[in-house]
């Protein structure tokens, strides 16, 4: 359950020809900037606005004044990035998605309908279709002692990488103010109880009250 295909829906991201060159989700991390700068290449003119250097915004998107966007980066259609953002680059974002007041984005692929609209950090992740992040949750990417991450599975799989964040499956719930260590997978409609502090793998289709208390839903 840990594999890009296991997780994610494909169809809902224009990164699914990248994606679909790997098998699993931290793969992709150390390309996605160079992903982006060349998607942008493609995009048609008359749906993308280039507003400037390696930064395309749809038309329909609602960006605030006060919004930070860095390059490379891509805003989707009907997507609403607001007062204060600060998308450092290296950042995908789908359709209609949420990019909240406050919210920092580094290294990233949110696909389609994806939501973190309140004090979030999200860097060096995914996060999948219409994948919701409560307010003030966190994707931890670096280890304390800048150790390189494992994702811990049976048996373990050393990424190889410093920084690797959350790979959130599609329609997977984080509550307000959880946070997601360096290496944590969560499967597809997971559920995660707020103040919550994960990490591993979190198996598709549960509810996650605290490391010894997952449900599942089935």
């Amino acid at each position: 359950m840990i594999t890009i295909n296991d997780l994610f829906d494909l169809t809902h991201t224009r990164a699914a020809d990248y994606l679909n060159g790997y098998t699993y989700p931290w793969e992709v991390l150390k390309g996605i900037s160079t992903m982006i700068e060349a998607l942008g290449l493609t995009l048609p003119s008359d749906e993308f606005l280039q507003i400037q250097d390696r930064v395309w915004v749809h038309r329909t998107a609602v960006i605030a004044p006060t919004a930070y966007l860095g390059a490379p980066c891509i805003i989707g259609a009907n997507t609403e990035v607001r007062h204060g953002a600060f998308i450092r680059g290296a950042a995908l974002v789908g359709d209609n998605c949420v990019v909240g007041n406050s919210v920092e984005l580094k290294n990233v692929i949110l696909f389609d309908g994806v939501q973190v609209p309140h004090y979030n950090y999200v860097g060096d992740s995914i996060l999948g279709y219409k994948a919701h992040m409560g307010a003030g949750s966190l994707t931890s990417n670096v280890k304390s002692d800048k150790s390189l991450v494992t994702i811990h599975t049976e048996p373990p799989i050393p990424t190889g990488i410093k920084k690797v964040g959350a790979m959130l499956g599609d329609f997977v719930e984080v509550g307000c103010n959880s946070v997601l260590n360096p290496g944590t997978i969560v499967g597809k409609h997971t559920n995660i109880y707020p103040t919550s502090c994960v990490r591993g793998v979190i198996p598709a289709n549960s509810i996650y009250k605290d490391k010894d208390h997952i449900v599942s839903k089935v």
